[in-house]
This record gives C-alpha cells, sequence and structure tokens, in this order.
C-alpha cells in the first residue's frame, strides 16, 4: 500500500486560495475564464479543463475565513504539513504501489478528499522509487497511480520561463510537452518527447513508452543538431522503434535539409546502433582490381573488443593471382599508465606466370610499434618505443604504398625501444635501448642490440653514519662507476638471421671506476689526488704480425672466448688562492678619485699525472719480433 509523505503548501498559496473563493462568489460568471487564463495552454485537453472546475471550487469553499494560518508557514520558504489535512484518508484509498510516492510544488497543491485525485501548481515533481516526473503543471489519480505532466504556456508579457516536462527513469531523461505516465504498469503516453541516444538526438510528436523502456514513435526525427528542437537537419522517421542505450529500428525515412525534403535520399527501413562502449564485430572487405594480382578482397576480418583497455583487429587480402596477406593490428591505452599501438603484416605476393617465365614470388613482413608511459605512471622506471621494422621490398608489394611516392620513395627506416631504471634509496640506474637502423636501396641493416648503461652515482664508502667530531681524511675518498654493454652488427637483411652472435657481432663490455678525494694542507692548499680504472670485455681478439712485404703490421688470425684488457692512470693537484688588495694613488687622474679599492685574485695550481706504457711486452698486449732484412 503506497503513501503520500508529505504535502508542501505556501503562504502564497493560501493568499491564491482566498482570492479564487472570494472571485468565485461574488462573480461565478468569470469563474471559467479565470482559471482558463492561469492554465492555458495547447496540450492540455477539454476533460482536463472540465475536470478542474467545480469540484475543486467546492473543496476549497469549505475553509472558513476564521482559520488562521499557521505559524510556521510565516516564512516565505516552505514547510512540510503534518495532518492538517490529511485527516481524510481518502486521497490514498484504493492506493496500490509497493513504495511511497513523494510530491512537491514550489507553487500550491490542491487535494480532493474522497476523489483520489492531487493537482501541482508552479515547478511541481512526483517521485516513485527511481522514477521522477516534472512538470509546470501536473495531476495524479491516487487510485491508479497516473500521473499527468505538462507546461504552461504563460503570456511573453509575464516573462516566466517555459518548464517542459520531464521524466528519468534511471539513467534515462526525457523532456516532452507533456506526458502521461502510470506508475503501475509503467506505461506512459508522450507527446513531442526529446531524448539524446548515442551521439544524437531524438525527437517525436506521438510516443508510446512500455513497461521495458522501448518506445514506439511516429513523426519522429534523427538529428546530430545541437538545436535538438528545431534541427537544420534531420533524417525523418514515419514509424520506429527505439530501444535506449541499445538501437533504433525505423521504417521508411528519408533526408531532410533545412526543412526541405530530399526526395531522392530514401531508403525502406534504417537501423541505428547505439552504444556506450566497444563491441566486437566483422570489418566487411574491400574490392578491387590490381593490374599485377589481379581483383582483390582486402581488409576483410574482424575486430575484438576485448576490454576496456585494449582492442585487437584481425584482417586479410586475397587476391585471385596467389597473392595474400594478414594483418593485426592493436591499441592500448591506460589513464595514467601508458598507451601505445602495435601493428604486424605478413605479405606474400606473386607476379607473373610460370608459363611465361616472368613467375615471381616474394615473402615480407612489418612491424611497427610506437609506446608510451605517462610521466606521473612511475617515477622510477620509463619506457618509449617507435619501431618501423620492415623488409626492403615491403613498401613495394604492400598495395597501401604502392601508389603513394611518401612511402616509396622511403629508403631509410629506423626503430628505437629505450627504457631507464632508478632504485630508489641506491645510487644505481640502469639505461638501455636498441636501435635499428635500415636501408631499403641495398638491404642493408645496422642494429645495437643492446646499447646498455649501467652507472652508480659517487658514494663515500668509509663516511661514518654516525658522526662524532672532525671529518676524518679517509671519509673524504668517493668511488662512483659506470659501465657501457654494446653488441653490433652491420650486415645485409637476408644474412641477420644466419649470423653468428660470437664471431659475426662485434660486442665488448666497458667498465670505469674513477676514485678521487680532496683534502686541505695547512688551510691554505688543497691537495686532490684521483685514480681512475678501465677494464675492457671482449669475445674475441686479433693476433696481428709484421707484413714484411707490406711494410706493416696486419691480422692473421682471430681467437674467439673470453678477453680482458685494463688501464689505469692517477694524478695529483696542488691548489690555493691568492688575494690582495691595491689602493690607486690620488694624484693618478680619474682612477684616484672614482675607484676606492681594487680586489685582485689568483688562483695558483700545480698538478702530475702518470700512466704506465702498456705497450711494454709486460702487460701481454704487444710482444717484440726480430726478422731479417732481405738482402
Amino acid at each position: 500500500m503506497g503513501h503520500i509523505s508529505s504535502i508542501q503548501l505556501s503562504p502564497h498559496s493560501y493568499a491564491v486560495v482566498k482570492e479564487l473563493r472570494d472571485s468565485l462568489r461574488t462573480e461565478a460568471k468569470k469563474k471559467d475564464s479565470l482559471l482558463m487564463e492561469v492554465l492555458k495552454r495547447d496540450s492540455i485537453t477539454r476533460s482536463v479543463t472540465d475536470t478542474l472546475r467545480t469540484p475543486a471550487i467546492d473543496s476549497l469553499s469549505n475553509i472558513s475565513d476564521s482559520i488562521p494560518l499557521p505559524k510556521n508557514l510565516l516564512n516565505p520558504t516552505q514547510r512540510v504539513l503534518g495532518d492538517t489535512l490529511l485527516a481524510s484518508q481518502d486521497s490514498t484509498k484504493g492506493m496500490n504501489l509497493d513504495a511511497p510516492v513523494n510530491f512537491e510544488s514550489t507553487d500550491s497543491i490542491v487535494i480532493y478528499p474522497g476523489e483520489n485525485f492531487v493537482r501541482m501548481f508552479g515547478k511541481a515533481s512526483v517521485k516513485f522509487k527511481q522514477q521522477t516526473l516534472q512538470g509546470d503543471y501536473m495531476h495524479m489519480k491516487t487510485d491508479s497511480g497516473t500521473v499527468y505532466s505538462t507546461y504552461i504556456d504563460y503570456p511573453d508579457s509575464l516573462k516566466k520561463e517555459k518548464i517542459y516536462a520531464k521524466i528519468q527513469d534511471g539513467e534515462q531523461n526525457y523532456e516532452a510537452k507533456s506526458i502521461t505516465y502510470n506508475f503501475n504498469s509503467q506505461r506512459g503516453y508522450i507527446t513531442d518527447v526529446i531524448t539524446k541516444q548515442g551521439e544524437g538526438y531524438i525527437t517525436a510528436g506521438k510516443t508510446k513508452r512500455m513497461e521495458n523502456e522501448d518506445m514506439f514513435m511516429e513523426g519522429g526525427k534523427y538529428s546530430t543538431c545541437d538545436n535538438h528542437s528545431h534541427p537544420h537537419f534531420y533524417i525523418a522517421l514515419t514509424k520506429a522503434k527505439v530501444r535506449p542505450e541499445k538501437n533504433l529500428v525505423s521504417g521508411p525515412i528519408y533526408l531532410v535539409f533545412a526543412d526541405v525534403p530530399i526526395p531522392f535520399i530514401f531508403l525502406p527501413f534504417a537501423f541505428f546502433p547505439f552504444t556506450q562502449s566497444q563491441t566486437s564485430g566483422i570489418i566487411p572487405p574491400k574490392y578491387g582490381d590490381e593490374l599485377d594480382r589481379g581483383f582483390y578482397l582486402r581488409d576483410g576480418g574482424y575486430y575484438f573488443s576485448i576490454n576496456d583497455y585494449v582492442d585487437l583487429q584481425l584482417t586479410g587480402d586475397i587476391y585471385t593471382k596467389g597473392s595474400w596477406g594478414l594483418n593485426a593490428q592493436s591499441t592500448y591505452n591506460k589513464r595514467y599508465a601508458f598507451r601505445g599501438g602495435f601493428n604486424a603484416s605478413y605479405l606474400v605476393t606473386v607476379r607473373g606466370d610460370k608459363a611465361a617465365g616472368d613467375y615471381a614470388k616474394s615473402t615480407d613482413f612489418r612491424i611497427a610499434w610506437n609506446h608510451s608511459q605517462d610521466p606521473k605512471a612511475n617515477p622510477y622506471r620509463t619506457l618509449s618505443a617507435n619501431v618501423n621494422f620492415s623488409t626492403s621490398s615491403y613498401n613495394h608489394n604492400n598495395l597501401n604504398g604502392l601508389y603513394n611516392q611518401a612511402i616509396l620513395g622511403e629508403n631509410t627506416k629506423s626503430s628505437s625501444v629505450a627504457f631507464t631504471q632508478r632504485f630508489p634509496n641506491s645510487p644505481f640506474s640502469i639505461s638501455g635501448s636498441i636501435d635499428i637502423t635500415q636501408r631499403s636501396r641495398d638491404s642493408a641493416i645496422a642494429i645495437t642490440a643492446p646499447n646498455l648503461s649501467i652507472s652508480m652515482s659517487r658514494i663515500f664508502p668509509f663516511k661514518r653514519k654516525k658522526v662524532v667530531g672532525k671529518e676524518r681524511w679517509y671519509e673524504k675518498i668517493s668511488v662512483s662507476y659506470s659501465g657501457q654493454l654494446r653488441n653490433f652488427i652491420d650486415t645485409k637483411e637476408n644474412k641477420i638471421l644466419k649470423s653468428n652472435l660470437i664471431k659475426d657481432w662485434r660486442n665488448g663490455f666497458n667498465h670505469s671506476i674513477p676514485i678521487s678525494a680532496s683534502f686541505d694542507l695547512f688551510n691554505y692548499f688543497k691537495i686532490s689526488p684521483s685514480f681512475n680504472y678501465t677494464e675492457r670485455w671482449y669475445t674475441s681478439k686479433i693476433e696481428q704480425a709484421y707484413d714484411a712485404a707490406q711494410g706493416k703490421v696486419v691480422p692473421t688470425d682471430t681467437i674467439y672466448g673470453f678477453n680482458r684488457v685494463y688501464d689505469y692512470n692517477t694524478s695529483l693537484s696542488l691548489s690555493t688562492t691568492v688575494y690582495g688588495f691595491w689602493q690607486p694613488l690620488p694624484f693618478i687622474p680619474f682612477l684616484g678619485k672614482w675607484v676606492s679599492m681594487i680586489r685582485h685574485r689568483i688562483d695558483p695550481s700545480i698538478s702530475l699525472s702518470y700512466r704506465p706504457d702498456f705497450g711494454d711486452p709486460s702487460y701481454g698486449y704487444w710482444r717484440r719480433l726480430s726478422y731479417i732484412t732481405p738482402k
């Protein structure tokens, strides 16, 4: 059993009631004209107007002049009455609803005792569960749960805003000139409805709303124009069914531009899907003819909407003379984290005829990848990629680039993937990249994979964690480290997969460890010793010998395996700073008058450095050879 939860009545409402009662007692003939002027509008029917007359006045006439206004209504803000007007429960008699009905109005509410009828004037609203109806004028039959809402067409002289009827059911919103809705059956009849579906607006002269939220329309319009009440262009829908947030199915449609129908743009039926999210579906292929490969179907396949972050598109190409291709394309995006896209293609191209002797078959592929990371995603790690790798003949065989001079004339392609990693509360950091450079002209390819750098910022290994007293001399010793790993090859495309990592690739690992310190000597001098150690690791070494015929040292053999070489150097510097002041003599023209003192500074320093001769045979890098010059 439903019930009325609250009634709102303003002091202005009592004044309107008193004025209506006195006017009708003295001038009965002006009763209809006065009410009709207040409720003048196009959408209120004759039956509604007739119902509005005598019963309301008879009920209002029972209010005595001696009844004072309650004190809580003297405030101009709205107040909620108790049981003053609800002494009789006839207003909810026969009401068969499973939840309370709340209604309110900014002007006045008139209840008809015993008739299960309520009228609301001004900006009114009725709420039942998740359903809300609004309008400038509303009336409700509480026994059947039927609500009628409309707007009042005030004269222009009053300068009052037209408040159209609105209905809100969950996330669905409709605006119309009039709405008749039943809370029990959840069905309604709407005139001149306006609703937004997908990227456009739907309007209709007559609409029937069903309990499952489907709407049957007659005389509808669908347009993406912002002026949806009078669009500049639209698709006229003779009869249509709308499933909110799903689709629209219509009978015969035609295009209207600037209120002028265009008869030759006509369809016997139409289907418009509405969706708020991505959906999977079939991608129809393109058809055509290519001189060397014959008739084709291209770019046909299926689109997979995997989730809100990533999708996948698989398409294929097929030609009547034997050529075919496969394509996979994916985009991904996660807000405040990363975004990018991936594209892979495999193409088999067949040209000519075996019988004619000009048969040729080639296989090409392409991989494209772009990736960027949001700066706020991770302050210690970054990853970026810009990959455009393909075989040298791909652009000449790909139909998309065959007639594009910019793509066809592309001779050099480069790809790069880079990353950095810093470790919190640690002096170590790592950065690296993979770089590829291609030349389509001669199918040359140069790859550096990886190009890795490891570094350690300067640390003081002997410094005490808890300093007590003066800083000791060994606490000023600092150490840092940097290392570079590089693996490189320069070859042809057809040899890259056959190359040997040890014999064909050139690789090495370089280590550098600088050690330094700074001390004060006699409070006036600064002494700074330093020591630098460098070591290199290689997977091969070259044996050389002197060639008397050529008169120079030439390579004789390559030995593969782990090899290491090193070198070091040391230095010592001594520096100080000398300051001096000189006051110009007064008799020196201009200088003595305008300059009171001249300050000068001298920074003398001396340094020594030492590096051994690593060409000495004792280090094992070089050896002395004895030979006899032929006579």
